[in-house]
């Protein structure tokens, strides 16, 4: 091929890529405010079922709280545990009347388990949602069966923990038969939920 051959081919190519480029750019910036809107649309309706008395929502900005209840978290007895957002729930007023936090925990037997809290102003759980659960079928899975769930909702404690031999206090979670791990995880991130709440946004 000569010179000349090899730089029309050097252009040509050069030119479709270019072309191609644009319209991707030109797709994403298309879909990107759907996709937005789409995504936040379902995150609404999972800050709903766990904080239900909520009017609306809106996404405060809560990184010092954020930063200071992970750096904390580290020495608190809630294994490897981060929180990762929170949201504020408002009531038709537009006062705050809790927040939806979410926390992933690092523990879980199959991997990441991210949750969804709702907690009141007045630090009662109302919910607990997975957004991420890949533990066990049969097992560690069980958690995201109401029972479980539910043994979190319409309690104020500072803190819960695992028990294996039958809850007999508010701050008693029963552990899933055969899923302790699992078990401990999510209450790990549901108590540095509680942390934040009560502590680094509560203060």
């Amino acid at each position: 091929m000569s010179k000349g051959g090899f730089m029309k081919d050097a252009l040509i190519l050069f030119a479709i890529t270019l072309v191609a480029g644009a319209c991707l750019g030109g797709a994403y910036e298309i879909t990107k405010g759907p996709i937005e809107a789409a995504e936040l649309a379902a995150k609404e309706e999972a800050f709903r079922t766990v904080l239900a008395d909520a009017d609306s929502f809106k996404l405060d900005d809560y990184s010092a709280a954020l930063d200071k209840a992970n750096a904390d978290a580290a020495g608190l007895g809630f294994g490897n545990v981060q929180v990762d957002e929170c949201a504020t729930g408002t009531d038709a007023s537009g006062s705050a009347m809790g927040y939806v936090v979410t926390a992933t925990s690092g523990d879980g037997y199959g991997g990441n388990i991210t949750v969804s809290v709702g907690v009141t102003a007045d630090g009662e759980v109302k919910g607990i949602e997975f957004l991420t659960l890949a533990e066990t079928a049969g097992l560690g899975m069980n958690a995201d069966t109401p029972e479980w769930k539910g043994q979190f909702a319409g309690k104020t404690v500072e803190s819960f923990s695992v028990t294996k031999s039958g809850a007999s206090a508010d701050n008693e979670i029963d552990a899933i038969s055969g899923a302790t791990i699992t078990s401990n995880a999510v209450t790990g991130a549901v108590n540095a939920v509680l942390y934040f709440v009560n502590s680094c946004v509560n203060q």
